[in-house]
């Protein structure tokens, strides 16, 4: 992908191409990087993104608005909307983090899309990067769910069996793998009244709970 292609996904088109590839660039390529517009784009995100939560959910209080801007600017999230626009194939990296996969990991991708933001700001202004930012957060901001964005596998659990009058899941650790420094756990969750009964694991007890909970949640929904 070249600078064009990623401007078309950007919804942006530089007055000043060198910002864009400044953005680029990771600190393990040299001595000039995209740190310090990063730091703008932060500020960025996190205004324009709750200026559209607090319209798109007029209803909702200041501390669900903040559930919900929390999830949508998280690593996690920028990091899957840069991998929407392929932004990792535009990065600049030193050979290290080149060879170590750095061009998919999620604190890089997501620095460098708030890099990004951040020389949207500089090159066009703030509604220049407004538009830039609720671009390639269509698909985010239009799927997001207050009754379940921001909230874990056993809260949505929870909530769900609570809906319906039922005893809480009851979870139970049915084995532990491997040393004291590298263990596996295996939890079973059960909701009796509706006949499910699911596993999961992980390397700890809490992740194995996740688990166990979102496949019986997955369950409980069905149909």
């Amino acid at each position: 992908m070249n600078a064009d292609a990623l401007q078309r996904k950007l919804g942006y088109r530089f007055n000043n191409s060198d910002l864009l590839r400044l953005a680029l660039i990771h600190r393990s390529f040299g001595s000039e990087h995209n740190e310090r517009l990063e730091f703008l784009g932060d500020s960025v995100v996190n205004c324009v993104i709750a200026q559209a939560l607090y319209k798109k959910f007029p209803e909702l209080p200041e501390g669900e608005l903040s559930r919900l801007r929390a999830s949508l600017v998280s690593e996690s999230s920028l990091a899957a909307v840069a991998k929407r626009i392929d932004l990792g194939a535009m990065l600049s990296l030193g050979e290290g983090e080149l060879k170590s996969g750095g061009a998919n990991r999620s604190s890089i991708l997501a620095d460098a899309l708030e890099a990004v933001f951040g020389a949207t700001l500089t090159d066009g202004g703030f509604n220049a990067a407004q538009q830039c930012v609720l671009h390639v957060f269509n698909a985010p901001l239009e799927a997001i769910d207050p009754a379940t964005t921001g909230k874990d596998a056993k809260t949505q659990l929870q909530e769900l069996i609570q809906g319906k009058h039922l005893p809480l899941p009851c979870y139970s650790v049915t084995a532990i793998h491997g040393e004291a420094h590298d263990q596996r756990f295996e939890v079973e969750c059960v909701i009796a009244p509706l006949n499910i009964c699911c596993h999961g694991s992980g390397s700890s007890r809490r992740r194995a709970e996740q688990e166990a909970a979102r496949l019986a949640y997955e369950q409980a929904i069905r149909p």
